[in-house]
């Protein structure tokens, strides 16, 4: 059990180097848009990144919720 914890828990923490990764990645393309509004590959890419955003979000919360439910309860 305890080593289920520990992963979830460097699972956890990669998830968000990832999210932190793509926050950056996601910044930089909308401030490249915010010269060339109109280019479709930028357009493409910033779907993309906001695409695996919310995939890692969905990780971290299904994550925290493991960690939630497998902490000892205090009474």
């Amino acid at each position: 059990m305890n080593d289920r914890i520990n992963r979830y828990k460097r699972q956890y923490k990669n998830a968000l180097r990832t999210y932190e990764k793509l926050q950056i990645t996601k910044d930089e393309i909308n401030f490249k848009l915010e010269s060339n509004p109109v280019c479709s590959y930028l357009h493409k890419d910033l779907r993309k990144v906001n695409l695996d955003i919310t995939i890692t979000l969905n990780e971290i919360e299904h994550i925290e919720s493991y960690l939630f439910d497998s902490a000892p309860k205090s009474n």
